[in-house]
């Protein structure tokens, strides 16, 4: 990954905005990991006056969520990509609010997102929309928690240790560069620090060539920002003219498990299977042999998609399929407003401790061979729905409780 792609993502971070407040714990250990942090801060080019000055003084947070503290059974808080049902986390009124907000955003800065598309391929409407999913397009997000402190916490002793530990860096780095205070230096629970708060000149040295003339065009926040996202979206292969995926109906008596991302067949044949696109859309000969796979976010109890090439540079960008569903249908409603044909269903969403219990029975089942993680990402759903076919349980491809129980009555409630 490139300087641009960690600045954005320390930058950029995910805007999640539930506060609490800071619980803070003295730890000799912690002023040890921050003293040992001082030769790579110093070799990012940051002096020892700057890095004194932003760590003293600094205890870790231990009220922060996906902590891997001894005694704690499960982080207080997580991100709403992997825990909350896809009904929850993609919401009418919010999409069509941000909707609504990307349109006036799209004439505002037309000629720039122009220029940003022309230059990298990737479509003005998903680099809005991103900016929209990450921090309501930076409209009254005011994040409130020490940036230094949130950062050297999940360094510390956080789930994605070295992610964090290389935003630290970056941080100390502006500090050093005097784009801004440490002080001011404000960020939420997963260290998104917003827009709003950076001066256009701290995003010079990572802006873009966009006339091609060897020389970096400075352009002000909000637009280095933009571009910047387009940027890592090409740099991770965005496939120029094309869709991110396409929503379909489905056949009433769907297999879900050929929901398997792996499996992949051209759209011509998924419409000779029976799916049918959203709105009865009119494909081209050219759509028709794209190679699509199915995804069915919450098994068979709610909209289903063919999903391209794009779908997953958007999952390489921020790896939750909610995520990805969110920006591109917020990237599409910008466009058009209309909403998903197919409504989502009434689904319970399993505990993390129950679904990390119900990975690990399908594992020792031999169906599932993925991280155990407590999420009913794509393939737990199809682990599951293999399980359901071989027991002859209902095929929907969603975890539930009384799947759990079937396969605690067979295995033993250990």
């Amino acid at each position: 990954m490139g300087s641009l792609a960690r600045v954005l993502s320390a930058v950029l971070w995910l805007a999640l905005s539930a506060l609490s407040t800071p619980a803070s714990a003295a730890d000799p250990a912690f002023h040890a990991w921050i003293d040992a942090l001082w030769p790579d801060a110093q070799a990012f080019g940051i002096s020892r006056k700057t890095f004194d000055a932003a760590t003293r003084g600094v205890d870790p947070d231990l009220s922060l969520p996906d902590l891997d503290v001894p005694g704690r059974p499960a982080p207080q808080r997580e991100q709403p990509e992997f825990v909350l049902r896809p009904a929850d986390y993609l919401k009418e009124a919010n999409l069509a609010r941000l909707a609504g907000e990307g349109r006036k955003l799209l004439a505002e800065y037309g000629a720039t997102l122009k220029a940003i598309e022309q230059r990298f391929g990737v479509p003005s409407t998903v680099v809005l929309a991103i900016w929209g999913r990450e921090s309501g397009y930076s409209r009254g997000y005011k994040p409130g928690n020490n940036a230094i402190r949130v950062l050297a916490t999940q360094a510390y002793t956080g789930r994605r240790r070295d992610v964090f530990r290389q935003a630290l860096l970056f941080a100390l780095k502006m500090i050093e560069d005097g784009e801004i205070k440490p002080g001011a230096m404000r960020s939420s629970w997963a260290g998104a620090m917003g827009l709003t708060q950076f001066l256009p000149s701290e995003f010079y040295k990572y802006a873009v060539d966009f006339d091609g003339d060897g020389r970096r065009d400075i352009w002000n926040s909000v637009p280095d920002a933009l571009a910047s996202a387009a940027k890592q979206l090409a740099e991770k292969g965005w496939q120029k003219g094309q869709r991110w995926a396409y929503e379909v109906r489905v056949p009433k008596a769907v297999d879900c498990t050929l929901a398997n991302p792996d499996q992949k067949f051209p759209i011509g044949e998924w419409l000779r299977r029976g799916f049918v696109p959203a709105f009865d859309r009119k494909l081209s000969a050219e759509e028709l042999s794209q190679p699509a796979s199915l995804l069915l976010p919450a098994g068979i109890y709610g909209p289903g998609f063919l999903i391209l090439p794009n779908y997953f540079v958007l999952k390489d960008y921020n790896f939750s399929d909610l995520y990805v569903l969110f920006v591109g249908q917020l990237s599409d409603r910008i466009l058009d407003a209309r909403s998903f044909e197919t409504p989502w269903g009434d689904v319970v969403q399993l505990k993390t401790s129950q679904l990390e219990e119900m990975q690990r029975r399908l594992t020792e089942l031999g169906y599932y061979a993925e991280k155990i993680d407590g999420k009913a990402g794509m393939k737990t759903r199809l682990a599951l729905g293999a399980y359901q076919k071989a027991t002859g349980l209902k095929l929907d491809c969603w975890p539930t409780a009384a799947v759990l129980e079937h396969m605690r009555s067979r295995m033993g409630r250990n």
